[in-house]
């Protein structure tokens, strides 16, 4: 069982708070959703908000005017775009480490190894340096992962639906680690925030983490033995908030209460 214990008193500094979407900021009912939003509005100059999802720049963009409060930058499909600032402005850094990770001729070379596998039906909106599909049978969902290996890109399930294949070491943790350093900004003031498989790696970078209440079980046994990830009793945004609050209040990531 994790307690939300850190000693009291440091001067409060500025928080990143790096989280996925569907499930865990969008996550829980509309009071939930509002307390988190308000929370952060009223320090908007103490947070920096990172979104960073499996979900494409456009769609971030579309709920970025929907909202009641913007996201300073965004990593999007699965880690493998990053838009900078009000401008959503490339990063040159990331930029070169993504594209050197990603050649122009992938995706056709993924879709003729995909293409044994009937079963794994495309998505309809995809965007980034992946190929993304839907699956339903487990069985030919991993044979084609290991098809996919072979070539050498990853592939990343989730969600027992989701069928990702991303460039060679790109995931949403990894980006977003390069992310923090090309900006400047610090990951002992950095929390991370998830509800699926594919939020595993921002929790494996060792950054403060929260895995919400309504987290896919296989996350929750992936993360249950690590001492920097929260797992909040509270679902979606209202577990993103009881981390938050403490995190930006004391500084450290959380530790085991004591027996």
């Amino acid at each position: 069982m994790r307690g939300l214990r850190s000693p009291a008193g440091k001067p409060r500094v500025q928080t990143v708070l790096a989280t996925d979407l569907d499930g865990t900021f969008l996550g829980g009912d509309e009071a939930a959703r509002a307390s988190l939003y308000d929370w952060i509005a009223a320090r908007r100059d103490e947070i920096v908000l990172i979104f960073v999802s499996g979900r494409g720049l456009g769609f971030m963009r579309e709920l970025s005017q929907r909202l009641s409060l913007a996201p300073d930058h965004m990593i999007a499909n699965v880690g493998t775009t990053v838009a900078a600032g009000p401008d959503g402005r490339a990063l040159p850094e990331l930029e070169a480490w993504l594209d050197g990770l990603w050649p122009q001729d992938a995706p056709a070379r993924i879709a003729r190894a995909l293409a044994p596998y009937p079963g794994l039906t495309p998505q309809p909106v995809v965007e980034g340096r992946r190929v993304s599909r839907y699956y339903t049978d487990g069985a030919e969902a991993a044979a084609a992962q290991a098809a996919i290996q072979r070539l050498g890109f990853e592939t990343l399930l989730s969600d027992n639906r989701f069928f990702d294949v991303l460039p060679p070491g790109v995931r949403k943790g990894p980006t977003l680690l390069r992310t923090l350093s090309a900006l400047g900004l610090a990951r002992e003031r950095t929390l991370v925030a998830g509800d699926t498989l594919n939020d595993l790696s921002l929790f494996e970078t060792g950054l403060a983490g929260v895995a919400v209440a309504n987290s896919e079980p296989d996350l929750v046994r992936a993360v249950a033995q690590r001492p920097n990830v929260h797992l909040s009793s509270h679902a979606g945004a209202a577990g993103v908030l009881e981390a938050l609050c403490v995190f930006h209040e004391r500084g450290m990531p959380w530790q085991r209460r004591s027996s």
